[in-house]
């Protein structure tokens, strides 16, 4: 049933952000404030150059986030381990019990920025999935095939067949987040295997179809992995997101490039949504008449699936005049564009 009565004030618990990237160096201390600002905790993509692949690099990599953290700020990295065929169980199983890593993140190798490092064999990382599934630590799955035979709009529906059904059927205890999910395809599976499984949306995804990219002229700052599919596929992601099916939570995968890395003839993947993703949101919900289960989206499903505590902390959301957010924000690696949903942003959160 729709919300009936106009709301214009919108209170929740804090939100966490499943899926963040905030890269390092000069780009970590200019991006880390937007996602801080608004999101208590997140979990933190490994794929540096190099990868976070052990416990002592991810607890290194979470001391200079913390260090980067602005006076008065609070905000939690949830750290990930970088799988490689490589990867040791132990050291996966200890990062686990002292609470170092929240989750394994699992890269097809090549499969998006700085992955090249991920797996190609995935019977070599057998061991550590089954550590995993025995100690109850999540994997997050960037879920598509890299087969160049196989077209760009058609990777995650074949890695759900090739890839995620037989690692399923061979570890069924383990606890998967399929992250950025993009298709139809995704979010029957999901809908379909109610253990152990659950999935993460993009604020870009619910916005943006593959028109958005291509249709008019080539739009760089739309060009994300996975790719934005056709519009019946957003669609389909509208629907489970403002659901209140618990197994569809945020994850925002903001992911930001200098804009000289994404404007050149092999331009970088993703979409730096930080500043204004609750903004877009809020747009987004209310346009489906199902504003009131913002919350579950956001702040309550993820925390769930990761058997954690929501948070205490309630931000609130106005609706009021056009939201003016920077076209693009400075930082000491370049210039960073926030992303453009395309139509005005009227809820903001109140300070």
């Amino acid at each position: 049933m729709s919300d009936k009565t106009p709301i214009t004030r919108l209170t929740i618990r804090r939100p966490d952000d499943w899926h963040l990237h905030l890269r390092d160096g000069e780009m970590l201390e200019s991006v880390l404030p937007y996602s801080a600002a608004h999101f208590a905790r997140a979990i933190i993509m490994p794929n540096l150059v190099p990868p976070v692949v052990t416990a002592e690099q991810a607890a290194g990599y979470r001391d200079r986030i913390m260090a980067a953290l602005p006076d008065g700020m609070r905000f939690t990295p949830l750290m990930t381990l970088y799988m490689t065929e490589d990867t040791d169980p132990a050291d996966v199983a200890r990062a686990h019990a002292e609470g170092i890593a929240t989750a394994v993140k699992l890269y097809p190798a090549g499969a998006t920025t700085n992955s090249a490092s991920g797996v190609r064999d995935f019977d070599k990382v057998r061991a550590v999935l089954e550590k995993m599934a025995e100690i109850g630590m999540p994997l997050c799955v960037h879920g598509e095939v890299t087969d160049h035979a196989i077209d760009i709009f058609d990777r995650e529906a074949t890695f759900i067949d090739r890839v995620l059904k037989p690692i399923r059927k061979k570890v069924p205890d383990l606890r998967v987040i399929m992250e950025h999910v993009t298709t139809q395809d995704a979010v029957d599976f999901v809908r379909d295997n109610p253990k152990n499984l659950a999935a993460t949306i993009t604020t870009h995804h619910l916005i943006i179809n593959r028109n958005s990219i291509l249709a008019g002229g080539i739009r760089p700052h739309y060009y994300c992995l996975p790719v934005a599919k056709r519009e019946r596929h957003r669609i389909a992601l509208v629907q489970a997101a403002v659901s209140g099916d618990p197994r569809f939570f945020l994850g925002t995968d903001s992911a930001p490039h200098t804009d000289p890395a994404k404007l050149q003839s092999c331009g970088c993947a993703g979409c730096f949504t930080a500043p204004n993703t609750l903004s877009c949101l809020a747009e987004v919900f209310e346009a489906a008449g199902k504003l009131k289960a913002l919350e579950s989206f956001t702040s309550l499903n993820g925390p769930a699936y990761y058997r954690l505590p929501p948070n205490e902390e309630t931000i609130t959301l106005v609706k009021g005049d056009p939201v003016a957010y920077p076209e693009r924000i400075d930082t000491g690696a370049g210039p960073v564009t926030v992303f453009d949903p395309g139509f005005p942003l009227h809820w903001h959160v109140e300070a």
